[in-house]
């Protein structure tokens, strides 16, 4: 089966300037994948005449399929419909639909209809016009040599509405789609490479029918197995032996699969072991508790949280000894252990966690850099401590302290 080729372009100038954040290619990247159309390129390009032109040339030699987004206003900097019409060789006229739908657009709310917001329904001739029920700006579908075009609003509602009412439901009866299933396996605690050392036998041995990625993020790597072919339980089934089979070797980093965080992995694990859990956060700031309490139902598992920043209420909150915090400092083994105590014990958890340490960009020192983070979990009959150096970037430093804190959790859980 012939592989169906997109192009995603998304045109304007606040893309590249940073000030919008193109959300509108990735949710189509999205739902073009479940339908079996593999994204080959995305594209972000200027309001600049000459960059748009050469982005449809570029797009048209490698693509079946290209969607467009933006560049669809009323205003002079709006490029995309006159451009489109240059690149089809049509004029631009006056849509009578697309005149009566704007016309009616602004009856509707009560608002006065200026010339420059009826030239919305002059498209060019060469398009089909598509109805933009929540917008001025009308969809314009154009074919020509085998490939199709639709140039949307950038607007995320309104790209959304043509695309679930007229795009998705049309590309099935254009081409032949494959079936394509995603699994995805979640892991942490491991590096990326160490992962892919300790399962390379297994991913030489991949049918060709089945693809690997390796998707590392903040302290976390995804396993991505992708399959390809026609019956969709068939599929699924071909990737669940996969899974089986790498599961001995990587099970004690594996939180949890698909769209499944880690924290809702923790919040799982700590119902079905009817276990509680409290925090005393001094570097991270509350960001764990954050995590953890971002999940529904996590009241019935977090006790509270403390965030003694000054080593005063160290000391008169969760009772950490002023001799261990003179003699050890704050960012020490001993004063996590004896903040994951004391939190346990004033919210009469099973499980306390804690973390201290050097944020940073300032107040790094030679015995101690910036990046240096102690973390613990203490429960009824032990303690489990780790030293983690980190980054000079503070932001990162609190995330990557929140994944440790919460993986050095899952595990005691499991372990204790």
């Amino acid at each position: 089966m012939k592989v169906v080729r997109a192009e995603i372009i998304a045109i304007g100038d606040e893309l590249l300037y940073g000030q919008i954040v193109d959300t509108n290619s990735h949710w189509i990247s999205q739902e073009l994948d479940l339908m079996g159309v593999k994204v080959v390129r995305k594209t972000t390009v200027g309001d600049d005449r000459k960059d748009i032109l050469a982005a449809f040339a570029s797009a048209e030699a490698r693509a079946d399929i290209i969607l467009i987004t933006g560049g669809l206003g009323p205003t002079q900097d709006d490029l995309t419909k006159p451009l489109m019409a240059e690149y089809f060789s049509c004029a631009i006229v006056e849509n009578t639909a697309a005149v009566e739908a704007v016309t009616e657009f602004f009856r509707k709310r009560g608002r006065e209809m200026t010339p420059l917001n009826l030239l919305q329904g002059h498209l060019p001739a060469c398009c089909t016009y598509v109805p933009n029920e929540v917008g001025t700006a009308p969809g314009m579908w154009f074919e020509r040599n085998g490939t199709y075009w639709m140039s949307m609003p950038g607007v995320p509602h309104e790209m959304k509405k043509l695309m679930t009412d007229f795009v998705l439901p049309k590309l099935p009866t254009l081409f032949p789609l494959p079936v394509i299933v995603h699994r995805m396996i979640k892991t942490v605690g491991i590096g990326e490479s160490w992962l892919a050392d300790l399962i390379r036998l297994w991913e030489d041995a991949l049918p060709s029918t089945i693809r690997l990625a390796y998707l590392p993020s903040l302290g976390h790597v995804k396993l991505r197995l992708t399959g390809f072919g026609t019956e969709k339980t068939e599929i699924e089934n071909a990737i669940q032996q996969q899974i089986d089979l790498v599961l001995p070797s990587i099970e004690k980093y594996v939180y949890g699969y698909d769209s499944e965080s880690l924290e809702t992995a923790i919040g799982k694990l700590l119902t079905e072991s009817h276990k509680t859990v409290a925090l005393a956060e001094s570097c991270s700031g509350g960001y764990i508790s954050h995590l953890i309490t971002s999940i529904s139902g996590s009241s019935s598992y977090f006790q509270g949280a403390v965030i003694p920043y000054q080593n005063q209420f160290k000391e008169e909150i969760i009772h950490v000894k002023n001799h261990t915090l003179t003699s050890k400092g704050a960012v020490s083994e001993e004063t996590v252990l004896e903040m994951a105590t004391g939190v346990r014990k004033l919210f009469k958890a099973d499980f306390g966690l804690a973390s201290s340490g050097v944020a940073g960009p300032t107040g790094g020192t030679e015995e101690k850099p910036v990046g240096t983070i102690w973390i613990a979990c203490t429960g009824d009959g032990f303690q489990e401590t780790k030293k983690l150096q980190l980054t000079q970037d503070r932001m990162l430093n609190i995330q990557l302290t929140a994944v440790a804190v919460l993986n050095l959790l899952r595990i005691c859980i499991l372990e204790k």
